[in-house]
């Protein structure tokens, strides 16, 4: 009988050109050469795969081009005898193939190994024909036995494709299978060969394995992965065996094939629980990294390490050492893996070791050729700062190397560094004292102004004894240089003009001056007198400015007054707290003019021209409160309090909130309830079924999409776009579904089917018919639907599939074309479909160092003017997260309490690794709405200008848009 599906597996290339007539084919086929019958049978091929068989050419096929010995006439033969039609309309075998099972017979006899294992492969696709096949199986057998290898392994597979078809064809093929792979010497063969028996025949598999046990580890690589497989199955139902199958896989992981030692140790876990068997496989996976060149498998193993850790806990703490070693790649997606898994796996009896290796690491990065070198030690930077946090014993140690890279001439490092001093020092009062002495002796290290607001900011509130507070007075004033600023600056000037005018001649002077004071014609032909004062001054100045200058005074004058402005807070708090610890008044009144002479001399320089850019107001505010808050040293005790207790205050709640922050969120991970509904079905552990490869069913389930969530129909529904008008001769409409494949080797890959259906409302039978589909944007067809022939109201299910590959803006367009009466063309063209990028976007979470980095480095913006009658800000926040897949950022303590104003971040991510940013700045009106803007920022224009235009259309409507 007929196949029920006649499926295709060789896909040709189709060609442009216009197919010739049956006749034209046929005189081709006749007359033609190799060549040209090579390009004939490639034609009538595509024209079969395309809906219209020619089934007259089979026989002139069968005559002119059958009997040919051009070995790629021979293969182009086989891909036709996929696709023809081999039955007739009474689902007989036609007569003709009689004639092709002749051939095919006398090309499985062939002296040529190439032409026998060809023809074994072709007829593992032509397996469900069982007429075709009966009398070629004796055939098949015999080649079993032929000289070469190469016809061996593919007569094995073909015997396989038949046995698994039709049972009856073969029966002793189990049998015939396991003498020859006893008998048999071919890695490649024996492979072929065992692998019909794990699927045809498990117990001969399990024979053949015991039968060889004692040799498995020196077996070929592709059997040895293949006995893992069968092993993996025959677990899975309380095997006997299950014993010497370890002992078997132990032994596996000491092979030299990477590929066997992550399959044996993977299926090791999925065997047995033992912690010996647990930490051998760690152990194996740990050598394959540290072992193995590619990055990607790195990566995946370091994912089944990190999944191994999660389910076993603490087993695995003894090989921290080991999993050490991996921080030497020069990878740094690993190193970050590595060290995700080296912080989990981290505890009371280990830290000290790794937080010495960490150290060790910390001092290598500092070496001119090591590869890497800043973000790797922002890495072990931030590695050492949780590790000090969480346990306390080893602060002390690490503290004050790294305070050694505040200096670092990488910002970022430092900064980490700053965050992590400022953390310590806070959480631990009996090594504040070392930790600002420490600090204040670096100052005239640190070149960053964030790295210097850090510290400023520490010693401010952290020093409290008169003696470091003196200290620390002296160190500023070394960091700033001369003071005041402006009058030091300008006496710099006056030095450099008085010198060069000394080395200058009074005759030379006079005669410059002459000839620069003459006057010039203008262009619009007014006189101008020009000299060269001018530029002989701004030279001289720019010679002040570039010469070398302390550090802090360096980036004041470069225009950092926000820094100018944290020193003047810190000088502040210095001051008050002087005053509160010492009984000496002419000490205090000493500090706190020299403090409001610096504060002073600050506003006073960002005023002049020495500066590369003027002094902001808020700056120069904040500033001035300093010095009116140490004008009224006795009379405001309120804002003495505010300096020395408030702030030190605010930082402390800030703290404590991440930690609450972080502990819900590991306690609701923790305790994550399962609502269970009363209708639901009860599960008895006893009756499922047992598996031995959870994790790996799991990887084939996701690669299958067999876990994907099914949509309800309300949802389907809203999927489907109308194409045609209903009084249209054919009405159409297409349902429009996304399915997304994330293939860790390859990137995000999205595929968008287009599932259309035809309804035919004419009394005519519209033959011919052809849906078109063409794209804009990012979007390619992968696969054009076929022609088809639709009765008088009758319906046609047609799919068409396009690849997306990014989020830009896609519209699928398009007609349909048939044969009307009397072989006329007709039309019908489509509605557009547009692609909703909302598919493509999800929440995604960074910190806020990262955002602020992205924020810098993304280059379009687009800005969205927000209106809405909205009357609470909190509430359009959610309205735009829900409308842009967004997640909020800020924390929800910044935007709770009643406020008139909010401003957030929001960041998502899409599908294919784009990031996208935004930041919502909102107040409330008098009139009750919500006025402010949302500026979105991303690598890319398109995603910017999508999710901007999303914002505005769900401005129209008052409720948020339903996703």
């Amino acid at each position: 009988m007929a196949s029920s599906d006649s499926s295709c597996y060789t896909v040709v290339l189709e060609s442009s050109v216009e197919h010739p007539s049956t006749a034209e084919l046929r005189s081709c086929l006749e007359k033609g050469s190799d060549e040209v019958k090579l390009d004939t049978l490639r034609k009538i091929i595509i024209s079969t795969m395309n809906g219209n068989p020619q089934p007259a050419l089979m026989m002139p096929i069968i005559q002119y081009v059958l009997p040919s010995r051009n070995k790629q006439l021979k293969k182009l033969l086989h891909f036709y005898w996929e696709v023809c039609p081999k039955y007739d309309d009474n689902g007989k075998l036609k007569q003709e193939m009689i004639l092709v099972v002749n051939a095919i017979r006398n090309d499985l006899q062939h002296p040529n190994e190439y032409i026998r294992g060809a023809t074994l492969r072709f007829l593992q696709k032509i397996s469900k024909d069982a007429e075709l096949l009966e009398p070629l199986v004796p055939t098949c057998r015999s080649c079993l036995e032929h000289r070469h290898s190469y016809v061996r392994k593919n007569a094995v597979f073909a015997i396989f494709s038949i046995y698994r078809e039709f049972e009856n064809l073969i029966p002793d093929a189990p049998e015939l299978m396991y003498t020859f792979l006893v008998a048999e010497t071919d890695s490649t063969c024996k492979r072929n060969a065992f692998v019909f028996l794990a699927q045809c025949a498990m117990p001969k598999a399990v024979e053949y394995i015991l039968s060889i046990y004692d040799t498995i580890s020196s077996l070929d690589e592709s059997l040895q992965m293949s006995i893992i497989e069968v092993i993996r199955l025959d677990c899975k139902s309380d095997s006997a065996h299950k014993s010497r199958y370890i002992r078997c896989i132990f032994e596996l992981l000491e092979t030299s094939s990477h590929a066997v030692k992550y399959e044996a140790a993977t299926t090791l876990t999925t065997l047995t629980q033992n912690p010996a068997a647990i930490k051998a496989a760690a152990s194996c996976f740990i050598n394959l990294v540290i072992k193995e060149s590619d990055n990607n498998v790195k990566l995946i193993v370091l994912d089944r390490l990190e999944s191994l850790r999660s389910k076993h806990g603490h087993i695995l703490d003894g090989l921290i050492e080991d999993i050490l070693q991996i921080l030497s790649s020069a990878d740094m997606e690993v190193r970050r893996k590595a060290m995700s898994i080296i912080l989990s796996m981290t505890s009371s009896r280990n830290v000290e070791e790794v937080v010495l290796f960490l150290k060790k690491q910390l001092l290598k990065t500092q070496e001119a050729d090591f590869e890497k070198a800043p973000e790797y030690r922002q890495l072990l930077i931030q590695s050492i700062h949780v590790t000090a946090v969480k346990f306390s014993e080893v602060a002390a140690s690490v503290v004050h190397a790294l305070m050694e890279f505040l200096g670092d001439s990488n910002n970022p490092s430092a900064l980490d560094v700053v965050s992590f001093v400022r953390e310590v020092v806070e959480k631990f009062p009996h090594l504040r004292v070392t930790i600002t002495e420490k600090l204040i002796s670096t100052l005239s290290e640190i070149k960053s102004g964030k790295v210097f607001r850090g510290v400023l900011w520490i010693l401010g509130e952290y020093v409290e004894t008169t003696a470091d507070i003196q200290s620390t007075m002296r160190e500023i004033r070394k960091v700033l240089g001369e003071i005041p600023i402006l009058a030091s600056e300008q006496r710099l000037l006056d030095v450099a003009s008085t010198e060069e005018g000394a080395g200058e001649g009074g005759e030379d002077k006079d005669k410059e001056k002459a000839a620069a004071s003459r006057p010039r014609v203008l262009a619009d032909g007014t006189y101008a007198t020009e000299t060269a004062y001018s530029s002989t001054t701004s030279a001289r100045l720019e010679a002040v400015k570039a010469a070398s200058k302390p550090p802090l005074r360096t980036l004041l004058l470069g225009g950092d007054f926000f820094t100018g402005s944290v020193l003047a807070a810190a000088l502040t708090k210095l001051v008050l707290r002087f005053a509160e610890k010492s009984t000496d008044v002419a000490a205090v009144n000493t500090l706190r003019a020299e403090s409001m002479l610096i504060m002073t001399s600050i506003i006073r320089v960002g005023q002049s021209k020495f500066v590369t850019v003027h002094i902001d107001e808020d700056s120069n505010e904040r500033i001035m409160n300093c010095i009116q808050t140490l004008s009224e040293l006795e009379t405001q005790p309120a804002v003495q309090e505010v300096f020395l207790k408030d702030t030190k205050a605010a930082y402390s709640k800030m703290l404590g909130a991440q930690e609450k922050f972080a502990a819900d969120k590991k306690a609701s991970e923790a305790t994550k309830a399962t609502i269970v509904q009363v209708d639901d079905l009860l599960s008895f552990r006893q009756f499922t079924k047992k598996t031995a490869d959870d994790a790996i069913d799991a990887d084939l389930g996701r690669a299958t999409g067999a876990g994907e969530q099914q949509e309800d129909f309300m949802s389907n529904l809203s999927r489907i776009s109308q194409l045609t008008g209903f009084s249209d001769p054919i009405y159409a409409e297409a349902y429009v579904k996304m399915h997304g494949f994330d293939i860790l080797l390859v990137p995000f890959v999205d595929f968008v089917d287009a599932d259309v259906l035809l309804v035919n409302q004419s009394a005519n039978t519209l033959q011919n018919l052809c849906l078109d589909f063409a794209t804009l944007g990012d979007l390619k067809i992968v696969e054009r639907p076929s022609v088809f022939t639709i009765a008088p109201h009758g319906f046609q299910s047609i799919k068409a599939t396009i690849k997306v590959s990014s989020t830009e803006t896609g519209v699928i367009f398009g007609s349909i074309i048939w044969e009307g009466p009397n072989l006329s063309e007709a039309c019908v063209i489509l509605n557009d479909i547009h692609i909703d990028i909302m598919d493509y976007i999800k929440p995604a979470y960074c910190n806020e160092a990262q955002f602020r980095s992205m924020w810098t480095e993304f280059e379009w913006e687009n800005r969205v003017n927000v209106s809405s009658s909205v009357s609470d800000p909190r509430e359009y926040l959610k309205h735009v997260m829900q409308a842009t897949n967004m997640s909020c950022l800020t924390p929800e303590g910044a935007t709770s309490g009643d406020c008139d104003f909010l401003s957030a971040n929001m960041y998502a991510r899409s599908l294919f690794g784009e990031d996208a940013l935004a930041n919502l700045s909102i107040e409330r009106t008098e009139a009750g709405g919500i006025t402010g803007h949302v500026r979105i920022r991303s690598k890319t224009q398109g995603i910017a200008l999508s999710l901007g235009d999303r914002i505005t259309m769900s401005q129209k409507d008052k409720k948020p848009l339903t996703v």
